[in-house]
């Protein structure tokens, strides 16, 4: 994907909770898929708007900030890439197979660094490791607000060991905000899921998502300032579909 909070810094004063909420009954069960027959999809997030207007983060308030950027923080509500994509867009199937899918032994990490959380969106399936770790030489907090999750707030000391949290439910619509109290430019957002079937899109816009039966779904793309746009998607056995967005910045 408890010590008492540290006061200084971040951490403001509320209290830490750990996630303590169990994981919903297990799905009733369906056929496993045929990795030899599971379907791929993949495509691109287009952007048609004004990417000039990206602004600036002001850290002026800790000096411990701003000096780990050599230019000014630009926000990562909006980031367009070199081809007039957009990164940090979350994809995912609706409609996939009711059945228990592995939860993956790899943690996935969140890291604090320049005084910003990266990825500034990530998908993990639920009960998977999230591993947070600060690399920065000033006191951070990882406050997560989900609406079907436990909540937690949590400080974190520079030089701390990582630590790892966990969703028990699926949380992808929306996903999960996360923020600092003290920071407020920090912000991320965790997709939890019930299945394998996401992807976040990166430095070239693109997705791919892999195993899926073959069968009629709905492919969904979430953007945190741009919303939602679905799109249908039929595979077959062993098939390969493109399916591209496409958001005018409005």
């Amino acid at each position: 994907m408890a010590a008492a909070l540290i006061l200084s810094g971040c951490g403001g004063g509320s209290d830490t909770k750990k996630e303590e909420s169990k994981a919903a009954p297990p799905a009733a069960s369906a056929p496993a898929v045929d990795d030899a027959n599971a379907a791929t999809v993949n495509g691109k997030v287009a952007f048609g708007g004004d990417k000039s207007k990206i602004p600036t983060i002001d850290m002026s308030a800790n000096p411990a900030c701003s000096r780990a950027h050599s230019t000014p923080a630009k926000s990562e509500e909006v980031v367009i890439n070199d081809n007039n994509t957009l990164k940090n867009v979350l994809v995912y199937v609706k409609g996939v197979p009711d059945r228990q899918y592995p939860t993956p032994s790899s943690a996935v990490t969140l890291d604090q660094k320049g005084c910003m959380y990266g990825p500034h969106v990530l998908g993990v399936m639920a009960g998977q490791n999230i591993e947070i770790k600060n690399d920065d030489p000033t006191n951070h907090n990882i406050h997560p607000l989900p609406k079907v999750n436990q909540e937690w707030n949590e400080s974190q000391a520079p030089g701390s060991d990582p630590k790892m949290r966990t969703f028990a439910r699926e949380e992808m619509d929306p996903p999960i905000a996360v923020k600092c109290n003290v920071h407020p430019w920090m912000r991320s957002y965790i997709a939890v899921s019930n299945n394998p079937y996401f992807a976040v899109t990166g430095d070239d816009g693109s997705f791919t998502i892999k195993g899926l039966p073959p069968g009629s779904y709905t492919l969904t793309a979430w953007h945190e300032k741009y919303g939602k746009k679905d799109m249908p998607v039929t595979v077959a056995a062993k098939d390969s579909k493109t399916v591209d967005f496409s958001y005018d910045g409005k």
